[in-house]
């Protein structure tokens, strides 16, 4: 963790990372995981597994948890039958484990109402997470949802954030993104946004320490102890 910058710091916006982030969506991914793999005849996979391969999209978590381990490629009609699978029962099981970290919403509620706005800026795609968002009862406490299909690039690539900053019409200094993996601190860091990692996160085998955010903080409701709000 390396940052020059001081708190508290000023803030017209946040957007958030949504799995491990705002949500503990592994329960719901995992047994959709272990479904898919049950249909393809697979042996089925362990939960930390799963949770090592969450945070690039779903068709990049079927990859990994198909793929050779010595990189080899999965053939093209394999890939899509595969996916096609883990959609159809994650669509069915999306929100019958996935909960709202403890605070999430509050925290939600506080910044909303100190004037800042607030995004959800995810590789998930559209079609799970504004039901995701819905279904945890916080879709419509966003001004924005940016998904992994929403733009012509998705995180690590700094258009969500760059784009998200142009529509507040922000600078992107002022747009503190939160997350929990490399994803998220590559995003911000290629955007220009101040970055701040929790810890119960999904990162990829990566220990925290090693991620390149400016703070790392025990539960978003922390926040405030580090931003300054237009209405405080």
């Amino acid at each position: 963790m390396t940052s020059n910058l001081g708190f508290p710091i000023d803030v017209c916006a946040v957007a958030f990372d949504l799995d491990g982030t705002l949500a503990d969506t592994l329960p719901d991914l995992f047994a959709s995981a272990n479904l898919m793999l049950r249909d393809l005849g697979r042996r089925q996979t362990e939960r930390e597994t799963v949770r090592a391969y969450i945070g690039q999209g779903i068709d990049k978590l079927v990859e990994r948890l198909l793929g050779d381990e010595a990189g080899a490629e999965l053939a093209p009609e394999l890939r899509n039958r595969a996916g096609g699978i883990f959609r159809e029962h994650y669509r069915e099981n999306l929100t019958r484990e996935s909960s709202l970290f403890p605070g999430t919403e509050q925290t939600l509620l506080k910044l909303r109402g100190s004037g800042v706005k607030l995004a959800c800026v995810t590789n998930k795609t559209d079609a799970f997470t504004r039901p995701l968002l819905a279904g945890l009862g916080v879709l419509d406490l966003f001004d924005e949802v940016i998904c992994g299909d929403t733009l012509a690039r998705k995180k690590p690539d700094p258009l969500p954030l760059t784009w998200c900053a142009e529509r507040f019409g922000i600078a992107p200094a002022r747009l503190l993104m939160v997350g929990d993996s490399q994803t998220d601190t590559l995003c911000a860091r290629a955007a220009g946004c101040p970055v701040v990692c929790v810890p119960f996160g999904y990162r990829s085998g990566m220990e925290l320490h090693e991620l390149d955010c400016d703070a790392i903080v025990p539960a978003v409701s922390n926040l405030f102890e580090l931003i300054r709000l237009p209405r405080s």
